[in-house]
């Protein structure tokens, strides 16, 4: 009986997640979701490129999805929100204290990090990974999994930062030498990535090969006379 209340206890939870995501997000179009490190602070050379990163999407019209915690996740919503575009954020409950990012005008805190996934990518139309730790190759596997075994279809990939990620794609690359992903497949993952240093490029790449351009309307309750500053507490729309 215990063990059924605690599943019971679970899928509650669970749902509970799922609902004030879906709820939260319901109005919103098409993003463009950034991944990166929440550890490289803002005097180290990879914030400024994901700061540029942001303003460029921002400047092209796209909404900018991050996990909405500090580091380049911080830096890209700010440089979207500097050049007046929107953003929003699917934050994650830890044990652990974790700065804030106030750069955003939604957000949603979830306690799993699984319903947070689904919530990063379902209003993808293209992922741009900055230079990141285990969080950002999770939440990346993740996508390339999902668009192996065709669960969803294939969409714009930008890896920022050659020297960073080159290893890792040499590995993925060499799945398919050893027999332990299939030549169709592998072509399916890779067939949208990019590998670059360039802004311009990555912003190029996304418009050239979405399926949606990701130009959306501003957000329902948030206009574009927000100034680009952070948000007060009681200014930032956030649900926990």
């Amino acid at each position: 009986m215990v063990r059924a209340k605690n599943h019971l206890k679970l899928l509650m939870r669970v749902l509970w997640d799922f609902i004030r995501g879906m709820y939260v997000f319901h109005f919103l179009g098409p993003c463009v979701t950034v991944f990166g490190s929440a550890r490289l602070a803002n005097d180290t050379p990879e914030y400024e490129m994901a700061r540029a990163m942001g303003m460029a999407l921002g400047q092209n019209g796209f909404t900018v999805m991050t996990g909405g915690g500090p580091g380049l996740m911080e830096a890209a919503n700010r440089g979207a929100r500097e050049a007046g575009g929107h953003c929003v954020a699917c934050r994650i409950r830890l044990s652990f204290e974790q700065g804030r990012n106030n750069y955003v005008d939604r957000s949603v805190t979830f306690r799993y990090f699984f319903v947070r996934k689904v919530m990063l990518v379902s209003h993808s139309c293209a992922l741009i990974v900055l230079p990141g730790g285990l969080g950002t190759l999770d939440e990346l596997f993740e996508v390339l999994t999902l668009i192996q075994t065709k669960k969803i279809p294939s969409l714009p990939i930008v890896f920022v930062g050659k020297q960073y990620w080159q290893p890792l794609l040499a590995v993925i690359e060499q799945m398919a030498v050893a027999g332990t992903i299939s030549t169709a497949e592998i072509k399916r993952v890779m067939d949208l990535m990019l590998i670059t240093d360039e802004v311009a490029e990555a912003i190029a790449h996304v418009k050239a090969n979405s399926a949606e351009l990701g130009r959306t309307g501003p957000l329902k309750g948030v206009g574009r006379e927000i100034p680009p500053k952070p948000y007060s507490k009681s200014a930032n729309v956030t649900h926990s």
